[in-house]
């Protein structure tokens, strides 16, 4: 009798690595299976749509290839052992998640399934290498980033495994459930730019990994420059599995002769984020460093409304926010200045930062957000000292120089001159004028001001020191 396996899909949208399908193609007929389950950590808005178009492209990519994405709701625990039953499959693969929670339910289904007689094998499909391989010799993991960047550069990341070019599917009576079904994507349609930036799918996530091959020897210098377009824009297809990172890895040390360590340090960090999300998994909610639970944070609306509208009166906090709005994306540098500026200038706790970043972007990540809030926010292992607080015009006149960025994202200030655009505020009045520029009507004065902020972030840094 042939053998029938089901493999679980989940943040691994992809038929190039993935281990689970690859292995279960090789065996017998082959069964992809995607739970939708809301109970474990649901996606923000942003994300419900990349999944969505994601799962439309890989759906077509099984169909040609012999295969066919069945889907289903409700609790893993509870949805899968009914399909087994219902397929008589002998087995279940699938690639390992690691938010603490999705790990530990797996683990114990594992344990469930392979007591009634199933064969359950899992993969590492999500990460250079699991969060158990790099640790110290003591068998503790590392806290510190560059510690954990040299030990992972002396061993062998595994290569990918071949693409799956084929599958094998048992008779199965039509699914009852479709992708419509999981209403993913919102009534009204506020996503029209992100339609419009994004390409979903492998096969798009291919080409920009092929288009950022021919930029990735300027990137140590220019990933810092929003404006630039030298930034990978790999990470929304990272986070839902339409890329492999083991493949990345090779495809930038192996196959591109130019200087790709700076860009492979990302890939790096990653892991580093998810080796602490797996050690340490209260980092997405509480303080790595135990003085930062004495740390006293506002609670201002205005303040809030002002840095999630990007009205702060500050230009490039305020584009990256917009930018954030409209594309389900922000510049990388210009995260660390708007997560700062939250934290720091308005003193509203990096959580709740963290909880809108999780809602908005499509490269949502768990272990990625929270290490770099706390990064930012200096409450975390490795992170950035609390008193490096950032001066948004001065980051703003060093990384867009002549305010490309802002002018894209604050349009409003796209006629004020270079010398001006970073702080409108110290802008003659005879130039707002002629810019057609009103402040307090067109554009907002600064919330705060920020010698002031950053003394008083200062004094309550120093009531915990």
């Amino acid at each position: 009798m042939t053998k029938t396996t089901i493999v679980l899909i989940r943040q691994d949208l992809r038929l190039h690595d993935h281990p689970a399908l690859y292995h279960a193609s090789k065996e017998g007929l082959v069964i992809p299976l995607y739970i939708h389950d809301e109970s474990m950590s649901p996606p923000g808005e942003a994300r419900k749509w990349w999944l969505h178009r994601n799962l439309e492209q890989y759906e077509k990519s099984l169909e040609a290839i012999g295969g066919c994405l069945l889907f289903d709701k409700g609790k893993l625990e509870e949805v899968l052992p009914k399909w087994v039953k219902k397929t008589e499959a002998a087995a279940v693969y699938w690639n390992r998640l690691y938010a603490p929670d999705i790990f530990e339910r797996d683990k114990k289904l594992a344990e469930e399934l392979a007591a009634d007689g199933i064969e359950v094998k899992t993969f590492e499909g999500t990460l250079l290498l699991p969060p158990w391989k790099i640790t110290k010799a003591d068998g503790s993991p590392y806290k510190v980033y560059t510690s954990y960047y040299k030990a992972i550069r002396k061993v062998e990341v595994p290569k990918p495994v071949p693409t799956v070019k084929s599958l094998s599917a048992p008779e199965i009576a039509e699914n009852e459930m479709q992708l419509e079904d999981f209403r993913l994507l919102p009534q009204i349609r506020w996503y029209k730019i992100m339609e419009k930036v994004w390409d979903p799918g492998e096969k798009a996530a291919i080409k920009r990994m092929k288009r950022f091959s021919k930029q990735v020897q300027d990137y140590d210098e220019g990933r810092d420059y929003p404006a630039a377009g030298i930034h990978s824009t790999l990470s929304p297809y990272l986070a839902i599995g339409a890329v492999s990172v083991r493949s990345l890895f090779h495809h930038f040390t192996e196959k591109i002769e130019k200087q790709t360590e700076p860009f492979i340090k990302q890939l790096i960090w990653r892991d580093f984020s998810y080796s602490v999300l797996m050690h340490f998994p209260q980092s997405p909610e509480e303080p790595l460093h135990e003085k930062f639970k004495a740390f006293q944070w506002e609670e201002n609306a205005a303040h809030w409304e002002s840095w999630i509208k990007g009205r702060t009166g500050y230009p490039i906090v305020d584009a990256g926010m917009r930018e954030l709005w409209a594309t389900g994306f922000m510049h990388n540098r210009v995260r660390m200045i708007a997560a700062s500026f939250l934290t720091k200038h308005l003193l509203i706790p990096w959580q709740k930062g963290a909880d809108w970043f999780m809602d908005t972007l499509i490269d949502a990540d768990t272990a990625n957000n929270s290490m770099g809030w706390q990064w930012v926010a200096g409450s975390g292992f490795d992170s950035s000292p609390y008193f490096r607080i950032f001066n948004p015009t001065l980051q703003s006149e060093k990384f867009d120089g002549e305010g490309e960025y802002i002018r894209m994202w604050v349009p409003e200030l796209k006629d004020i001159p270079s010398k001006y655009i970073h702080s409108p505020s110290t802008a003659p009045t005879d130039v707002l004028e002629e810019s057609g520029v009103k402040l307090g009507v067109d554009y907002p004065y600064p919330v705060v001001d920020h010698k002031a902020a950053r003394q008083r972030a200062l004094d309550r840094f120093e009531e915990i020191k």
